[in-house]
């Protein structure tokens, strides 16, 4: 289990959590439920489904795109180390372990509400897709963020199963940031990519036009969640939210410079999980003041 569990770094599902309950809590609210009622079996359960969602998904995309960059991984000696290349899981292992994943997930959406059942090879085609991407295009990063931003909108059609401008809001949002942060993180490779014809945008633009287009993708983040906040008319603790999330954008763009790649971990682990998880936190609690549940 613990060898699975790092193939797919589990610890970086703390990204899109955060956000999936968000979508999840807007969705309580919407239907005009209580804390009584989300405690209640029906949701309660679909809570529980949406987490189920969450984690085999993730698991799913992440498996695929380590066994399909397997070859390359072993060229690298920043990714060597990990568990394909250094042979503690055999590739058809970690294959079967993302088909299984993705059974999951299906299975899940179909007790959920019959449109995510619907859309869910959609969902799964856009996340297994990603790892094929930076094969052909500089893109790789924003189809990265979309895979990830369908946590929001996804958890609110589990509970509504319909569509609305408020998750949409912050599924936009977490384009931009995922985007944002998943180049700072590709500027440590940006010599192995372009020696192996792989691409990114700091392969495309440099390291420093790189840094700028990450700096351009989380503000339009914060802006974004900042309209999220107007359009949702949230209570005074959402904003104390924002200013954490924008913060930690800023803090992480004072750490990594073009010629100092030292500190892109810290930038890109700890600001942005602080970053997801005191905004998911705040968010939610602002509901729950809000809403009197």
């Amino acid at each position: 289990m613990k060898k699975y569990l790092s193939l797919v770094k589990f610890s970086h599902t703390i990204f899109a959590l955060p956000f999936a309950c968000i979508g999840f809590f807007l969705g309580v609210v919407k239907k005009g439920s209580s804390l009584r009622i989300l405690m209640g079996q029906e949701i309660g359960i679909k809570f529980l489904l949406v987490l189920v969602c969450m984690v085999t998904a993730r698991s799913a995309a992440m498996a695929f795109n380590r066994y399909l960059d397997r070859n390359f991984d072993a060229l690298n000696p920043r990714t060597a180390i990990r568990e394909i290349p250094a042979g503690i899981i055999a590739p058809s292992a970690a294959l079967r372990f993302t088909i299984a994943n993705c059974l999951l997930f299906i299975v899940a959406t179909y007790f959920i509400n019959p449109i995510c059942f619907y859309l869910s090879p959609i969902a799964l085609f856009v996340i297994l897709f990603y790892s094929y991407t930076k094969r052909f295009t500089a893109l790789c990063h924003l189809v990265l963020g979309v895979g990830l931003s369908l946590a929001p909108i996804g958890a609110y059609l589990a509970i509504t199963g319909v569509f609305d401008w408020l998750p949409l809001f912050f599924s936009f949002a977490v384009i931009c940031w995922v985007s944002g942060f998943d180049i700072i993180y590709a500027l440590q490779d940006e010599g192995f990519d372009k020696q192996h014809t792989l691409h990114s945008i700091p392969v495309a633009l440099g390291k420093k036009k790189a840094l700028h287009v990450s700096e351009l993708l989380h503000f339009v983040s914060g802006i974004l969640i900042i309209i999220a906040g107007w359009y949702g008319h949230f209570f005074w603790v959402y904003w104390i939210a924002t200013i954490v999330f924008i913060g930690m954008l800023i803090y992480q763009h004072r750490l990594v410079k073009p010629h100092d790649l030292s500190k892109v971990n810290i930038a890109f682990m700890t600001s942005n999980g602080i970053a997801s998880v005191v905004f998911g936190v705040l968010v939610i609690i602002s509901l729950f003041l809000q809403y009197r549940w």
